[in-house]
C-alpha cells in the first residue's frame, strides 16, 4: 500500500503575538477538522511525531548571524519545524512512505542565506535545511521546489540562486502588489545556474483556473525537463480567497487539485492565515490529494463573493509574461576583490530587509564563474557588524573547492573587521565558525 506520512507541529510555544496572523492557534482547526473527518484513520495514512534538527543540519543551509541590536529569538521552534521536514523527507527517500504533508509552523520560506532575526514570519528555512540534508545524507543530486504560497518565496530563492542542482519555481501574487516586492520574471539565476530559477508573478484575482493552466502549460514541462528526484512543495495556503493578507482567489478544491498536478513527495506548510476559514479545508484538500482520495466534496463555510479572473483575461498576460522569460539572457558584472583566487567572479550587491524588527541587511555577494560546478560563493553581510559567509558547493570542481578553501584561509589572517565568518563545504559536509570572541568551532 502507498502510504502518505503527516506530521503536527503547531508550535504552541512560539508566536508574534496574541493577534498576529502567525500565532500560536493557526493549526489548531486543521487538527479538529482532520480528526473529525476521519482521516488519520485512514489505512493508508501514516503519523510520525516531530524531532530537532541540529545546528548542523541548519547551518548547512544557512549562516546564522545574530544582529545584536535586535532581540533574540530562540530557534527551538524553527529548529523543530526544520527537523520535522527532515524526518518524513527521510521516511519518503527510504520508501517508507510515497509522500508527506509537513503540518508545522513556523514558516521558512522568507529566511534566506544569512540569518540576522526574523523577517516574513520566518527565521530558519525549513525546505532549504530538508533539501540540503538529503542531498548530503542520501547523495540526492537534483530536486525541484515549487512555491505556491501567496508571497514570493525569496529566501528560498535565495539560498539556491547559484545552485545548478535545485530548480526553484515560485508561483506568487505580483510583487508589485504584496510583500516581499520581489519575484519578477527576470530573476532567473546565477551566472552558473541560468534559468534554474523560475518566478511567475500572478495578478491579484489570479483563481482556480488560472493557477492550474499555469501549472498544465508552464510549470510541469519545466520540472519535466528537470528530471528531479524529488519534488517538493512549499504549500502556503494564503491564496484562498478568504486570506486577509493578499488578494487571490483559490479555493479548497483548487488547492486539491495544484497537489494533484504536482505529485509532490512532500508538501510543507508555509503560510496561510484564514485560521477558521480556509485551512482546515484547504489542509483537508491537500491531504486527500496526496492519499489519492477524493477531494472533490470538500467545501469550505464561505463562498466566493466575487468570481477570480477568468482564463481568458489572464492568457494575454501569461503569453506576454513567458515571451519576457523566452527573450531574457544573461547579464553579470565581473568584479575581483585583491584577494579573490584567481577566475571571474560575479558581483551581486542587494539589501534584505528584516521586516519583523525592523533592521536592513546590506549584501555584498561574489560567485566563482565555472563551467563545471555551481561554483565558489562568497557572501558579505552587514548589518550593525560584518559577517561573511563561504560556501563550496555539492559536487564542487577541485578548482571551486581549493578557491574557498582559499578565502577561508586568507579571512582567518585578515579578519580585524568580521564579527563572524561561516564556511560551508557542501562538497564534504564540513562546517567552520569562526567568531571574534568565541573563536573557531567545527559544527
Amino acid at each position: 500500500m502507498k502510504r502518505t506520512g503527516i506530521l503536527f507541529f503547531p508550535a504552541f510555544d512560539w508566536s508574534l503575538g496574541s493577534s498576529h496572523p502567525e500565532r500560536e492557534e493557526r493549526l489548531l482547526y486543521t487538527q479538529e477538522q482532520l480528526f473529525e473527518e476521519g482521516i488519520l484513520d485512514l489505512s493508508q495514512i501514516k503519523q510520525y511525531s516531530p524531532r530537532v534538527a541540529s545546528l548542523h543540519e541548519a547551518l548547512r543551509a544557512q549562516a546564522i548571524f545574530p544582529n545584536p541590536e535586535a532581540p533574540a529569538d530562540s530557534l527551538d521552534a524553527h529548529l523543530i519545524a526544520a527537523g520535522s521536514a527532515i524526518l518524513l523527507g527521510e521516511a519518503r527517500v527510504r520508501g517508507e512512505i510515497a509522500n508527506g504533508f509537513v503540518l508545522a509552523r513556523p514558516p521558512g520560506h522568507h529566511s534566506g542565506a544569512t540569518v540576522w532575526g526574523n523577517r516574513g514570519f520566518c527565521t530558519l528555512n525549513n525546505e532549504a535545511i530538508l533539501v540540503n540534508h538529503l542531498r548530503a545524507r542520501f547523495g540526492i543530486k537534483k530536486i525541484a521546489i515549487v512555491d505556491t504560497d501567496v508571497h514570493h518565496g525569496d529566501g528560498t530563492q535565495d539560498i539556491f540562486y547559484h545552485d545548478p542542482h535545485v530548480l526553484f519555481i515560485s508561483l506568487h501574487q505580483d510583487g508589485h502588489t504584496l510583500y516581499p516586492g520581489s519575484g519578477f520574471i527576470d530573476e532567473n539565476g546565477g551566472p552558473n545556474a541560468w534559468d534554474q530559477t523560475l518566478n511567475i508573478p500572478l495578478p491579484p484575482g489570479t483563481g482556480d483556473e488560472g493557477y492550474h493552466y499555469v501549472l498544465e502549460n508552464w510549470v510541469l514541462p519545466r520540472i519535466q525537463a528537470f528530471a528531479p528526484e524529488l519534488i517538493i512543495n512549499s504549500a502556503g495556503q494564503d491564496n484562498h480567497f478568504t486570506d486577509p493578507l493578499a488578494s487571490m482567489k483559490l479555493t479548497a478544491n483548487g488547492y486539491g487539485r495544484i497537489t494533484e498536478l504536482l505529485q509532490p513527495d512532500l508538501a510543507v506548510l508555509e503560510g496561510g492565515y484564514s485560521i477558521e476559514g480556509a485551512l482546515p479545508y484547504v489542509n483537508l484538500a491537500i491531504l486527500l490529494a496526496l492519499a489519492g482520495e477524493d477531494y472533490h466534496h470538500v467545501r469550505e463555510p464561505k463562498q466566493l463573493d466575487r468570481p477570480g479572473l477568468t482564463l481568458a483575461a489572464l492568457k494575454p498576460y501569461l503569453e506576454d509574461l513567458n515571451k519576457r522569460h523566452q527573450s531574457l539572457k544573461p547579464r553579470f558584472t565581473i568584479r575581483n576583490k585583491p584577494f579573490f583566487p584567481k577566475g571571474n567572479w560575479i558581483y551581486n550587491p542587494h539589501s534584505v530587509y528584516y521586516d519583523t524588527e525592523w533592521f536592513q541587511e546590506t549584501r555584498y555577494e561574489y560567485i566563482r564563474e565555472c563551467s563545471h560546478c555551481g561554483g565558489t560563493v562568497y557572501l558579505e553581510g552587514q548589518c550593525n557588524q560584518t559577517s561573511v559567509l563561504v560556501r563550496i558547493p555539492f559536487q564542487a570542481c577541485p578548482d571551486c573547492e581549493q578557491a574557498g578553501y582559499d578565502l577561508w584561509d586568507y579571512l582567518q589572517l585578515h579578519n580585524a573587521d568580521l564579527t563572524s565568518c561561516l564556511l560551508q563545504n557542501l562538497l564534504h559536509d564540513k562546517l567552520y565558525l569562526w567568531h571574534k570572541k568565541e573563536g573557531l568551532r567545527e559544527f
